[in-house]
């Protein structure tokens, strides 16, 4: 049987482990005007996660937990870069659920 490299980003096999190339950031991560941008959705949550499941919102929060601004519709999707509408405030956990499900909805799109 055939190993083959499915489209997940891995690089290579080596019999042992699989080795995948280092993540890297978008350069707009780098910059002052994306710092700002997640500064302002961050405050305007009052530095909480926004995510609601089930009716509820979760009660995460700085500085406990740390807070992401995610973009609502994702850059990839024709999100605007800097507009705070398109920001809201996640934990990590809604953060990553969030992210993993559009890439999955890009994918079948």
């Amino acid at each position: 049987m055939a190993l083959r490299i499915m489209k997940t980003g891995l690089a290579s096999f080596n019999g042992k482990r699989l080795v995948t190339p280092p993540k890297r950031a978008a350069s707009i991560y780098q910059t002052p005007e994306y710092r700002a941008w997640r500064e302002a959705v961050i405050a305007r949550a009052g530095r909480q996660c926004e995510a609601v499941e089930r009716g509820l919102r979760c009660t995460k929060a700085e500085p406990h937990h740390r807070m992401f601004a995610d973009h609502r519709v994702e850059l990839r999707d024709g999100g605007a870069e800097f507009d705070p509408s398109n920001g809201q405030c996640l934990c990590g956990a809604h953060h990553t659920a969030k992210t993993a499900k559009a890439r999955a909805d890009r994918r079948h799109g």
